[in-house]
């Protein structure tokens, strides 16, 4: 199979919402009036982002999904992706399903495929989206990682830690139950970007940003960009690892058992999760409950944005944690 047929058979549709899509030396894009596009580009490579062993289809959902949770943190309406493609050989059993996970993701959120590239070589999968933000008399209604102020609750979004305990169970750091390894991968590999959520931030959150590399080093970004500390509670986060709550670890042996320790370490520090860290005013806490309503999302309420730099962890005493939880470094 050559590189235009494989293009025509699994990814080639006709444009919906694009001036021009697929098939052409170019895609043509046209803004709704009174927006702004809101563009996000990341990479997967085999090794290094999931392993040779996952699921074509699960793969296809999550190379779009960690774009759309971009998208999500910037409070953006998904309108278009491109798909860059590597591949060592078009294999038909292997491009079906992946096409398929990939575009039912797309359809689900309303977001066509206009173009790319494809070529042979180690498998890796570049995906660049776009999205649209509504500019309103003239302010965007963006979120920015650079808004969070002192004073300001800082939330997450749904559970974290899970798709980190699947990634340690495959290194063989972690022996569990084998239920809760399946509700752990399902987490690793096809995460639920919260577009939603996003949304319905809008006005609301002052910074906003998904947590990719783990709760801590991504919420470090949003402090850096605002020029603000913070101080996290850390009592609540590891309740945030949905895998603990599994009935599955009733009876398991010692050795099957996490720590304290270990559960927090997942919560602050696991990356892969795709939920999104935000800050909002303290005067805004009935508006962020909304907003979790209306998108069927959950939040928690984790810490308070300071003035003075730096990034403090309390226990359930109020007495401080020095032991510190670095993030996925891709180069590390």
């Amino acid at each position: 199979m050559g590189e235009f047929d494989l293009i025509e058979r699994y990814f080639k549709r006709p444009a919906r919402n694009a001036v021009l899509g697929v098939g052409d030396d170019c895609a043509l894009l046209q803004a709704a009036s009174g927006t702004q596009l809101a563009i996000s580009c990341d990479m997967l490579v085999e090794g290094r982002h999931f392993l040779s062993t996952v699921d074509p289809f699960k793969l296809g959902h999550k190379a779009l999904a960690v774009n759309l949770s971009d998208l999500a943190a910037c409070g953006a309406t998904p309108r278009a992706f491109t798909l860059a493609l590597a591949l060592p050989r078009a294999d038909p059993a292997w491009l079906e399903p992946f096409s398929r996970g990939l575009l039912s993701l797309a359809d689900a959120h309303g977001c066509e495929l206009i173009g790319g590239d494809t070529t042979q070589g180690p498998l890796n999968i570049c995906i660049t989206v776009f999205g649209e933000v509504p500019v309103r008399q003239g302010k965007s209604q963006a979120l920015l990682r650079s808004g969070a102020q002192p004073g300001d609750d800082i939330y997450v979004s749904g559970n974290i830690g899970d798709a980190r305990l699947a990634l340690e169970v495959f290194r063989g750091t972690h022996t569990v139950p084998g239920a809760v390894f399946a509700q752990a991968r399902q987490r690793m590999e096809q995460p639920s970007p919260r577009v939603a959520l996003g949304q319905a931030l809008r006005g609301v959150a002052t910074a906003a940003i998904d947590v990719s590399d783990g709760l801590l080093g991504d919420l470090g970004h949003v402090l850096k960009q605002s020029g603000v500390g913070a101080c996290i509670e850390t009592a609540f986060a590891t309740d945030l690892v949905a895998c603990r709550a599994n009935p599955a670890w009733a009876g398991c042996p010692p050795g099957q058992q996490l720590s304290e320790a270990q559960w927090l370490e997942l919560a602050l520090a696991g990356g892969d999760d795709y939920e999104l860290v935000f800050t909002a005013p303290a005067s805004a806490r009935v508006a962020v409950a909304t907003a979790a309503q209306d998108s069927q999302t959950s939040v928690t309420r984790l810490g308070t944005i300071e003035a003075a730099p730096g990034l403090r962890l309390i226990d359930a005493n109020g007495q401080p944690l020095e032991r510190r939880y670095p993030s996925f470094d891709h180069f590390a």
